[in-house]
């Protein structure tokens, strides 16, 4: 299985084994017997070779795989999608061939040499008889189904890649982050902008037509690219040029720098060796060069010193421009405010009238106040129903305190009744005479046997509440 057929088995649900035989088949008579399977085959393979080529598995043939461009030179891609239970896709042409007229693939040259906007007039919405003498000159539309010839940019894929872009570059705010010469765009975003994966010269090259015609993001004359703000114009300037040609020459001095590091130290390095080999030649040679390439970096320091502050001072400027703008159109709107408000004189004159009116309404409200009933309040009334608010509450208070009471004594009462039915059930107490009951006189009183004395002149009521309570606690 190819590289190409194994990304899509293994990335793509559409391309799982058991629709392989179906992909791979002569669909071409289902665009009238099967209407739907068609436009799922094709919809699969567009998908697929689409992924596929942003993911760096197409076909290129070039060293530099291309990410947003489809290659359709010679069989190449039908040699990579070829297998020996299948062999190659009999339908594929036709998926090309819809892909192209309905404009989600479009020639190259096509691509860079159109002067509006793809999303203002689609080309693939252009009468028929256009259309099919456009792609007849790119190898299609003639009989059988064949592959398109040439090279043809992915518009999904364009349109991936571009919003990573804006994505990345949401922080650059200063006109020194945002402008760039043509080499250095390239080199900086190269990388960064895919997974794992770098663009080629020509996917940067659709990349910066696509943003700066279709998008509006990007202004470039050819030579300098400028990521566009909501308040420039389109039209690079001579400030902008300027920019991008110092970022680049920074560039550069920091690259030689790095090289020069390195030098010393592999200088160094040859010259400690010398010395250990008893070298003294090599070692005095490798020390002059060493001293020369210090003498070398020194220079590019101090260079790109200089370059570094005169880019802080560009930003500094144009720092002040801004500033500068932002005041101009403040001072503007205050300006017309002001004037809507009259000045001063004007306010003072608004605030005269309006103390006039509000006096003249509280006089209004005065007259109208004298010539109405008074609203009076009858002293004697309201202390009379506040005196029978109070009687009305210390009747409840009363009732509340009697149920009480009542509630209390007859609960005593009860307790009481209790204990007497106590002692009655210990029976009569023994009555003292002569003979034989004659012992029992000296018999010493009890507590029962004085309840029962007690209680032999009593009886339980109101009135004798107090004996009660003493006779249960002599029980007690």
């Amino acid at each position: 299985m190819s590289e190409l057929l194994n990304y899509l088995v293994q990335h793509d649900e559409n391309f799982r084994r058991a629709r392989l035989p179906a992909l791979y088949s002569d669909f071409r008579s289902q665009r009238t017997l099967n209407p739907d399977g068609f436009v799922a085959n094709v919809a699969a393979w567009k998908r697929g070779l689409s992924s596929a080529a942003l993911a760096g598995y197409a076909p290129s043939k070039s060293t530099a795989r291309n990410h947003l461009i489809l290659d359709l030179d010679g069989d190449s891609l039908l040699r990579s999608l070829e297998t020996k239970q299948f062999g190659r896709p009999l339908a594929l042409g036709t998926v090309l061939q819809d892909a192209i007229a309905s404009g989600e693939m479009m020639p190259l040259q096509q691509f860079l040499k159109a002067k509006e906007s793809i999303y203002y007039r689609s080309w693939g919405s252009l009468p028929w008889a256009v259309v099919s003498w456009g792609l007849r000159q790119v190898g299609i539309g003639g009989p059988g189904d064949s592959l398109p010839k040439g090279q043809f940019v992915v518009l999904h894929n364009l349109e991936v890649v571009s919003k990573a872009f804006a994505e990345a570059t949401a922080d650059r705010t200063s006109p020194f982050e945002r402008t760039f010469s043509k080499p250095h765009f390239q080199r900086t975003f190269a990388e960064g902008l895919l997974d794992k994966q770098r663009l080629s010269e020509i996917d940067l090259e659709v990349l910066v037509k696509f943003l700066s015609r279709d998008k509006n993001v990007l202004a470039t004359d050819g030579n300098t690219i400028k990521i566009r703000s909501s308040s420039e114009d389109t039209a690079i300037t001579e400030e902008d040029s300027a920019i991008a040609s110092l970022k680049e020459l920074m560039e550069d001095l920091t690259q030689q720098t790095e090289v020069l590091s390195r030098r010393i130290d592999d200088l160094n390095a040859t010259a400690q060796d010398a010395v250990r080999r008893k070298n003294r030649i090599a070692a005095l040679a490798a020390l002059k060069s060493k001293k020369l390439a210090e003498t070398n970096l020194s220079r590019r320091h101090a260079t790109l010193s200089q370059l570094e502050d005169v880019a802080s001072k560009i930003e500094q400027a144009a720092d002040n421009v801004q500033l500068v703008k932002v005041m101009q159109s403040s001072t503007a709107a205050l300006r017309s405010l002001n004037a809507q408000v009259g000045g001063a004189d004007k306010v003072d004159e608004v605030l005269d009238n309006l103390r006039e009116q509000m006096g003249e309404v509280d006089e209004v409200g005065n007259i109208i106040a004298e010539a109405g009933p008074a609203a009076t309040v009858d002293e004697e009334e309201v202390d009379y129903e506040f005196e029978a608010m109070l009687a009305e509450e210390r009747k409840k208070e009363e009732e509340a305190e009697r149920v009480k009471k009542e509630a209390q004594q007859e609960k005593e009462a009860e307790e009481t009744r209790r204990k007497l039915a106590e002692l009655e059930k210990m029976g009569p107490l023994p009555v003292p005479g002569t003979g034989e009951k004659s012992k029992e006189k000296d018999r010493p009183i009890t507590p029962v046997t004085a309840t029962a004395n007690v209680l032999e002149g009593m009886s339980i009521g109101n009135g004798h509440k107090a004996e009660a309570d003493k006779v249960a606690q002599m029980a007690e």
